[in-house]
């Protein structure tokens, strides 16, 4: 069983260690270089709502993180979402992107959460899509040495 709470700063350096590649590390964020650190969570804060950790029941270890950013009247997006190694496959995340769903519905406001998930992450797009999210765009990015990478846009409504 899982429930959620906003981040705390304690939180940082667990949440840092979260991904375990530089490819996992790029789906969180391609603005994150890897090793990521806590130093570059709080930074990309400044503009993030609702910066939000899932944490197990049983004991409040850290699961998952989540935040919400560019809020319209509208809709927001759903960004930086990790789950720890240890807490994959067990509904860590599917409990996250609930009390995300949650969050944006109703501390923001929000009507339709979206999220970009790129094209190589066949695992998040799948996951994504049981969690009720529809694919509705695409975008064209290019990321230095990575080269162009397609990024799937999702939404829901809430």
């Amino acid at each position: 069983m899982f429930k959620h709470r906003p981040l705390a700063e304690e939180d940082l350096a667990t949440i840092a260690s979260f991904p375990q590649s530089e490819d996992e590390l790029f789906y969180v964020s391609p603005r994150f270089l890897y090793p990521l650190t806590a130093e570059q969570i709080a930074r990309l804060l400044q503009d993030r709502h609702a910066p939000t950790v899932i944490v197990d029941s049983s004991d409040g270890s850290a699961a998952g993180y989540a935040n919400l950013y560019d809020r319209t009247s509208e809709s927001c997006w759903l960004g930086n979402v990790i789950i720890a190694p240890s807490y994959r496959g067990t509904g860590a995340a599917a409990a996250l992107i609930e009390a995300m769903k949650r969050l944006a519905k109703t501390e923001l406001g929000v009507r339709r959460l979206q999220l970009s998930c790129h094209q190589s992450n066949a695992r998040g797009l799948a996951f994504y899509h049981k969690c009720g999210f529809k694919p509705y765009d695409m975008r064209i990015a290019a990321y230095g040495a990575r080269g162009k990478i397609i990024t799937i846009q999702m939404a829901i409504s809430l």
